[in-house]
Formats: C-alpha cells, structure tokens, sequence
C-alpha cells in the first residue's frame, strides 16, 4: 500500500521516501547578451544571479547561442526565451536545469527587430514593438519551434520600451521612443492575453517620458525603472494593475542613474541589472514591500554591459 501526503512524504511498504514540492516562485534570475563600447563586444554571456545569494557576483552560465544586444525575453519557471536583439528575429531558449548548456534556437519571431520588450505567463510569451514597429508576436511555449504568431498591436509603434505582467490575464508595455512623433513617451498599453488580436488599451501614464527602461513585478503591481531622454533617470514609477488608469506613482530611486538596463524578479523583489552610464555592471534590488527606499546595491554581474535581456526561474 502506498499513501502520499501533499506531496511530502510517500510511504510504501514498510518505508518511506521524501520529496520536496518544488518552489512556488523563481529563485534566480538569467541575465543574458548585452554591449560594450569598451573594448567593443556584443556578448552572448549570459549570468545568473541566485536570488538568496544576491551580494556575490553572478555566476557565468552556458552561453546564448549567438551574440545579440537590445533583446527581449520572457519564460516560465522552467526555462526561458531570448528573443531578437541586434536586428534579427532569432529566439533562444535557456533551460534553466540544464543552463550550462548553450542556448538552443527555437521558432524565430514574425519580424526582424531591436530594443524591444517582452513579458508573459506561464504557458505563453509576447513580444512587442521595437525598431518602428507595433508588432506583437506570441510564442507559445510548448510549440516553441513555429514562427511566433502576430497578435493585435500596441497603440503605437515605438522602441526602447519595457513590459511586466500579471501573470495570468494582463500585459503592461510602457515607454519608449516613438518614431511617428519622434520623441520619447510614457504611453502604457495593456495586453489582455484572452484577447490578445485586438489593439493594445491604452492605460495610465508613467510619471515621466523616457526610453531604455527596464521593468519587472508580481502578481499586484509593475515596477518600471529608470530609462532617459537626454540623460540616464534612477526614478522607479509602479503601477497598481487594479487601479492602473492612473498615472504611475514615484517610488524610491534606483542607486544610480542609468538607462538601457534590465530586470526580472520573483513575488518580493525586483533585481536591475547593468546599463549605460556609460556600461556597468551594477545590480540594484528593489524590495517590493518597502519601495520607497532607495533600491540595494548587490553584487554585480560578471561584465560590464547594456542592452541586455532577462528572466526568472527556479534555479
């Protein structure tokens, strides 16, 4: 006879074997691709910062495939997808368990692009603006190797974005620098994922205009930080999804002022990671509960770089 309780314990026979449940949100987060303009690089590096162990510099992992910056990427707790950069649209895909291993090319998105944004849930992934565009394009995990299908596009064509999710039912893409009144902007779009063929809603404002920004969040709110016009911002704006026809309200700021950056995070905190200032490889954590407090400078990453892409999973 065998009895199991809640996954815990499993008794058969006369002894007994344990297994734990796995983690219930990410525990690291994957840094990967990026620039330098000293010595000049595009990187395929990709780092690996363990959440539980932030004050050390992040590990080095298997490599992306090919060597891309301004890139975009999303996943699941199990693995996760690179998509574009540098002008292409080639999507790569990092196993987490196993990412030590170079990352494997999937399905490539719908068109080539740069400097776009990402974000999703955990079955599915979108892709969004870039170049002078306001494609969308979904990855559907588990089909990973078709062509990314073109979904509804935001409300207007611009790059430099940044996106966060709900994680279930919304996608929030703000920011930007939009070619059709070449400025920057602080237009946010919601991307209902069951309805994702229709045209972005436009949503609440960011506090400010700016481009290159990086944003990540949990299951309440969306936390979009720093970015730039002229010059590189530390402001950190949040967006409360229940309420988020209302401008986004100013947080406490990064630890520096930087643009071209990015982040991912799990449920409690936010990690932003490198950027231009010029390039650095400076980690800053927001911790969601007490965001009013200037974000914690960790250990950084292993190279100085911008124009990088990130995700969150169990490590």
């Amino acid at each position: 006879m065998s009895v199991t309780f809640s996954g815990a314990f499993t008794f058969t026979g006369g002894g007994f074997t344990a297994s734990l449940a796995p983690p219930s949100e990410a525990t690291a987060g994957w840094f990967g691709g990026g620039y330098s303009v000293s010595p000049v690089t595009t990187f395929s590096l990709v780092n690996r910062i363990t959440y539980a162990t932030d004050t050390a510099t992040a590990s080095v992992r298997g490599p992306l495939n090919l060597a891309r910056y301004g890139l975009a990427a999303t996943g699941n707790f199990t693995d996760g997808w690179f998509g574009s950069g540098s002008g292409s649209s080639t999507v790569q895909r990092i196993t987490y368990a196993t990412d030590t291993a170079t990352a494997s090319i999937r399905g490539p998105l719908s068109v080539s692009t740069n400097v776009l944004a990402a974000t999703g849930t955990t079955t599915d992934g979108w892709f969004g603006g870039g170049g002078i565009l306001s494609t969308v394009g979904r990855i559907t995990f588990s089909t990973d190797t078709a062509t990314a299908s073109v979904r509804g596009p935001l409300s207007l064509a611009r790059y430099g974005l940044a996106a966060t999710t709900d994680n279930t039912i919304y996608g929030w893409f703000g920011g930007g620098y939009a070619s059709g009144v070449t400025s920057t902007v602080s237009t946010v779009d919601r991307i209902t994922y069951a309805t994702d063929t229709a045209t972005a809603s436009v949503r609440g404002s960011l506090s400010s205009t700016r481009y290159k920004l990086a944003a990540t969040g949990n299951t309440t709110s969306g936390w979009f930080a720093g970015g730039g016009n002229l010059s590189p911002l530390s402001r950190v704006d949040r967006i409360t999804y229940a309420t988020d026809t209302a401008t986004a309200s100013v947080r406490g700021p990064l630890s520096l002022a930087i643009r071209y950056l990015a982040a991912t995070g799990n449920t409690t905190d936010g990690w932003f990671a490198g950027g231009m200032t010029p390039e650095t490889s400076i980690v800053s954590r927001i911790t969601y509960a007490t965001d009013t407090a200037t974000a914690s400078a960790r250990g950084p990453i292993s190279a100085a770089r911008y124009g990088m892409a990130a995700s969150a999973g169990i490590q």
